[in-house]
């Protein structure tokens, strides 16, 4: 009887005790013998998410992913409700919840009038009315601009003519802001249209532009001598600052051939039947074109390192009258809403969805 009571006693007592809560995303120690590849597989059941790894801890890894170490901690974001168990992630019932990031302190500098910001649609996963939250980047500047404090408030204009944002747009300041931009080299191209008229943002996201090929037809790709030789496809009207800056003179110095038709999904066209050894593309794009073309399994990522890593930006032109306080603005709302997890939050729910559709 006494025997019964006590195990009686300890189940009540068990079934009283909280349980573990259940936790998504957190730090991952690396161990002996870990690759980003090996890491993916393990903690998101999918080894090509080591991309998204890679893209989480740039400022920790840098541009070769292959750089990590033992004892190295890598924050992993909450994708699809993977991974689990982790120390420091967030409670999976409140995972998916977006705080709301207390104002930045005021910097001192009022603005006279509400704030009017340009983007355009037809950008997935970053900016189109349709997608979820307008995308992710017009997400992420929702939230920052919501938490900079900025007295007047603020507005975000949808203009699907991307050519008339930087000119006329902004340099007549009918808008005073405009995103999602890249940044030019203008340590190198000091003269850049872009460089020499606009201020830039700290990057609201940073991504990887990578190497997409025929898995029939590998090619290697860690170091740039990998590339010479080779003809790389990338659409007409898309940057190539990537492909000659100071250290890499792919382009002027004929090291590489560069075929540029119309479309993205004309590049992969030509990869598959042999005419090019690689498609040079952001992951998203280039993910959703193999999607799009049904290539899944005949085209991959090189599984070396990324060509370029490449912020988004938010732009303001340097001869609008608060074209400083403009800036101000928009970077202590990324800083407050990185301080407080917002950011990660919102990357985290963007990427989940992205993820489901690759």
């Amino acid at each position: 009887m006494k025997r019964f009571l006590a195990a009686a006693l300890a189940a009540t007592i068990g079934c009283a005790a909280p349980a573990l809560a259940q936790t998504c995303g957190g730090t991952y120690a690396v161990q002996r013998g870990d690759s980003l590849s090996l890491i993916a597989d393990r903690q998101y059941q999918n080894a090509s998410q080591w991309t998204e790894i890679h893209r989480n801890n740039l400022g920790l890894i840098g541009e070769n992913p292959n750089a990590i170490r033992v004892g190295m901690k890598l924050q992993l974001g909450c994708i699809g409700g993977l991974p689990t168990g982790l120390p420091g992630g967030a409670p999976v019932a409140g995972a998916a919840a977006v705080p709301a990031p207390a104002p930045a302190a005021a910097s001192g500098r009022a603005l006279e009038a509400t704030i009017n910001l340009v983007t355009a649609g037809d950008y997935a996963p970053f900016t189109d009315p349709d997608l979820d939250e307008g995308g992710l980047l017009t997400d992420v500047v929702n939230k920052a601009m919501g938490a900079s404090g900025a007295s007047k408030g603020y507005k975000i204009h949808w203009v699907n003519d991307w050519s008339s944002h930087l000119d006329p747009l902004m340099s007549s300041a009918m808008m005073d802001m405009a995103f999602p931009w890249f940044k030019p080299d203008c340590a190198g191209e000091p003269d850049n249209y872009r460089c020499a008229n606009f201020h830039f943002s700290d990057p609201m996201f940073e991504m990887l532009i990578l190497l997409f090929v025929d898995t029939a037809r590998p090619i290697p790709f860690a170091e740039d001598t990998d590339i010479h030789g080779r003809t790389l496809c990338r659409p007409a009207g898309y940057f190539t600052h990537d492909l000659d800056r100071p250290d890499r003179r792919w382009l002027s110095d004929g090291l590489i051939t560069l075929t540029s038709p119309s479309t993205v999904a004309e590049c992969f066209e030509l990869l598959v039947a042999g005419e090019v050894d690689a498609v040079a593309i952001n992951e998203f794009t280039g993910r959703a074109a193999i999607k799009s073309a049904g290539l899944k399994g005949r085209v991959d990522v090189v599984q070396g390192r990324p060509v370029s890593i490449e912020g988004l930006h938010v732009l303001v032109h340097k001869a609008h009258p608060q074209a400083e306080t403009l800036i101000a603005t928009i970077n202590e709302g990324m800083d407050t809403i990185k301080a407080s997890g917002t950011y990660q939050q919102v990357i985290d729910r963007h990427m989940s969805t992205i993820w489901a559709e690759f």
